[in-house]
């Protein structure tokens, strides 16, 4: 009999994994299908709970133990690989000057012990030190429980970092049950901490990526990373998610015979100037510096409206979105990750991809999104070390953006003539990078969006 489990971390898992065709795809090939997730029941179809096995995920609360082995690895890869300027800046981001805790001491100790000691044997040192310490602690029992009574034949892990998945993942080890994962982002690599812990098999976007996880993570198997695309892109060819222009434009109150200037919005922690770059394009077409044109505002879903309250009620030309993400429970440790996107939701952002003119971001995953459209893209990045703005500048210099910078497949501004300037030559050329997009599309996705599921749920049947 054929099992698989598949572990669902968050929200963006969701939408990734549950709103694409791959759940569908792992049924039609499985006997069984269970469903490990960390959001609760009620937020899945009904139709499809009829079709797996489901368990929800205890809330984890990590001990003061398992957190200082955890901060061990993770500081001591970056440390590792510090060359890296999106690794370095986490680095230097997690250190602390002043002694204000008793956790604050113990980040002092850890930077001072990997400082000297961040081999790849050390790191793998900290992790067995991790894993043993989830011995004493009841969710690591109770999972040896549940795998012991679900027995799958091996588990996939569609996130390779939350650090509340190690005691599964060490629960699956000591169980001998086969474990794979999938890279979550195309960033995830070159610019964050340590995995939650080491996996069987690997699937990756690209043959970039690919090189990635094997600089990153030396000792994984070559021929166990296979590269199969990301589901996070699949609802764009999905019928499913189709909306007319028509209708859409009617939803949201946009006028037909005008162009589209779309804006999405990164979260605070990474995208802080998004209402100073609103407000930029907002002052730009009541100046009439561009005219005859809708401007939507899509706001991230990780967040609420609060921040963009001013400049709503300042300025009327900008129709804004704000994600149709629910949130299903605040008790949660990280109330960010039980947000849960509509089918609706998809369907607006599907079609606010496809019948924009052109996409601002500020260096974004939603430049590869609107990239599948074929559609201009421009990075609005002001700020730097001097000029006393937010410094997002520093963003292009991270490996996976620097990339696309120099592809030349997005337009770079940094003050307000060349930004009027790219609006309104995306606005009248929007073919003038066709050729640069459609070229790091190749390199950062790899393969085609259609087939997406199919493809992982073959990969996954031939590890089993």
């Amino acid at each position: 009999m054929k099992k698989i489990g598949v572990v669902i971390a968050d929200g963006v898992g969701y939408r990734n994994f549950i709103m694409s065709e791959f759940i569908h795809e792992l049924i039609s090939k499985y006997d069984e299908v269970i469903i490990y997730s960390g959001l609760i029941e009620g937020v899945y179809d009904k139709e499809l709970l009829k079709k797996v096995s489901f368990y929800e995920l205890d809330i984890y609360k990590e001990s003061i133990v398992s957190w200082f082995f955890r901060k061990l690895k993770e500081v001591a890869h970056m440390r590792k690989h510090i060359s890296f300027f999106g690794i370095k800046t986490s680095y230097n981001n997690g250190k602390v000057s002043k002694i204000k805790s008793k956790r604050h001491f113990l980040i002092k100790i850890v930077y001072a012990i990997t400082k000297v000691f961040y081999s790849e044997a050390n790191i793998e040192f900290y992790e067995k030190r991790q894993f043993k310490s989830f011995s004493n602690e009841n969710i690591y029992k109770k999972y040896l429980t549940t795998l012991t009574k679900t027995n799958p034949e091996s588990l996939f892990f569609t996130h390779q970092r939350p650090y509340n998945l190690a005691p599964l993942l060490a629960a699956c080890k000591v169980l001998n049950i086969k474990t794979s994962s999938f890279i979550f982002s195309w960033d995830n690599l070159a610019s964050k901490g340590r995995m939650l812990g080491q996996f069987d098999g690997y699937m990756v976007w690209s043959d970039l990526m690919k090189k990635e996880l094997l600089h990153f993570y030396p000792n994984t198997i070559e021929e166990n990373v296979h590269v199969v695309g990301t589901p996070q892109f699949e609802p764009y060819v999905m019928e499913k998610y189709d909306v007319s222009k028509e209708e859409l434009f009617k939803s949201l109150g946009l006028d037909l015979s005008k162009k589209t200037i779309y804006y999405s919005c990164g979260d605070v922690s990474t995208s802080q100037l998004d209402p100073f770059y609103i407000e930029k394009v907002a002052r730009f077409i009541e100046n009439k510096k561009i005219i005859d044109v809708n401007f939507v505002v899509r706001t991230s879903p990780a967040e609420d409206e609060s921040r963009f309250i001013g400049i709503k009620k300042k300025y009327h030309n900008i129709v804004w979105n704000f994600p149709n993400w629910e949130l299903t429970r605040t008790n949660h440790t990280e109330t960010w990750s039980q947000r849960v996107p509509s089918v609706d939701d998809i369907i607006t952002l599907k079609g606010l991809l496809k019948y924009s003119d052109v996409n601002i971001n500020m260096c974004s995953t939603m430049s590869l999104d609107i990239m599948l459209f074929d559609k201009p893209v421009i990075n609005a990045v002001y700020g730097n070390k001097e000029n006393g703005l937010y410094n997002d500048q520093k963003y292009l210099n991270y490996v996976h953006f620097d990339k696309v910078v120099k592809s030349k497949a997005v337009t770079v501004v940094k003050k307000d003539s060349d930004f009027i300037k790219a609006i309104n030559n995306s606005l009248s050329n929007p073919t003038e990078f066709q050729k640069e997009r459609a070229n790091i599309l190749d390199i950062q996705i790899g393969v085609p969006l259609k087939g997406t599921s199919k493809r992982m749920a073959k990969t996954l049947l031939e590890w089993s």
